[in-house]
């Protein structure tokens, strides 16, 4: 028999640092870690680099180098996760058999959830575009394009992984001047091109404005390698949401394509002799005996006439 240890705080730093670890109904932003592995080139340290700039400030570029195999043994990297409280992390490492390798993955509770191994065929550094680069934490719009993400279970998880990865906060609006860094994934031929772009919003005569692209590096083209994905039943309970946190579903409401609210409305089939009416002699109802009578009364002598006739009679 194992018995667990409950941990509990003698500070007020622990309290809250414990408080910080505590399952949510809404998770926090999810942070990375950029680890360097034993023996680096230089295009992994300068992409790593400047992924960590597209991350900050939600990412953390280890200074030291690791000399770790992902796929070999990860308790290091969980190791890492644990005590630097991040759920993603990125690898770099050079070697004769795989050059200029990176490794992208995700943990859930603290144990490797999916690794995929990529390896870079063609990298643009940012200082290469000499254009003006987007603000520093702002929001990237996502675009996948390709039939193997939506065709392909391998990519279609890479997918997820990357959306993962670069999402940044989830919030529930955002203004259209915010829009103004766009990250693009093409797959194709069996590798994946990484494009960066920067917005820009001009006149269109209209409320509506003209949107042009800039690309502003880095720019990168990935050859998937290896892959090391969850189990169906593994990644169902990872993404798994507690009802707390689920909208609740109203009945009889829908939305549109164009977002419009749409209800529908049951009612039953009114009797129109039920229906109350106003309070007037026209609009009274008659009973059925008294529609049904037809038959009319003979008028009766007044008596004025029976005095007349009995005057003239004598």
């Amino acid at each position: 028999m194992v018995l667990q240890r409950i941990v509990k705080a003698k500070t007020q730093a622990g309290k809250r640092y414990l408080q910080r670890r505590e399952a949510k109904i809404h998770e926090n932003v999810k942070s990375a870690m950029l680890i360097r592995g034993g023996n680096t080139s230089q295009t992994v340290t300068q992409a790593m680099k400047e992924i960590h700039l597209l991350k900050k400030p939600y990412a953390s570029l280890f200074k030291r180098k690791n000399p770790l195999k992902p796929f070999e043994d990860q308790t290091s990297i969980e190791f890492f996760s644990d005590r630097n409280d991040a759920s993603l992390f990125l690898f770099g490492s050079h070697s004769k058999k795989r050059p200029h390798n990176l490794v992208i993955g995700r943990l859930f509770d603290y144990h490797i959830l999916d690794m995929v191994e990529l390896g870079i065929d063609k990298f643009t550094s940012m200082s290469d575009f000499k254009v003006a680069k987007c603000a520093q934490g702002a929001k990237p719009c996502l675009v996948f394009a390709g039939e193997p993400f939506e065709q392909d279970h391998e990519y279609q998880r890479i997918k997820n992984l990357f959306i993962d990865f670069f999402r940044g906060p989830v919030v529930q609006k955002l203004r259209l001047a915010g829009l103004e860094h766009v990250i693009s994934f093409t797959a194709a031929e069996g590798k994946i091109f990484m494009r960066t772009y920067r917005t820009h919003l001009l006149k269109s005569g209209s409320r509506t404005p003209r949107v042009e692209v800039e690309e502003m590096g880095p720019s990168m083209d990935f050859s998937v390698r290896r892959t090391k994905l969850a189990s169906d039943d593994l990644f169902k309970r990872a993404t798994r949401q507690p009802k707390q946190a689920k909208p609740k579903k109203r009945k009889n409401v829908s939305h549109d394509p164009f977002g419009t609210k749409m209800g529908r409305i049951h009612m039953e089939k009114q009797d129109m002799d039920k229906l109350q009416l106003r309070k007037m002699k026209a609009l009274k109802r008659k009973s059925k005996s008294e529609e049904g009578d037809t038959t009319l009364s003979s008028p009766k002598k007044s008596k004025d006439n029976e005095n007349v006739q009995g005057e003239v009679s004598d």
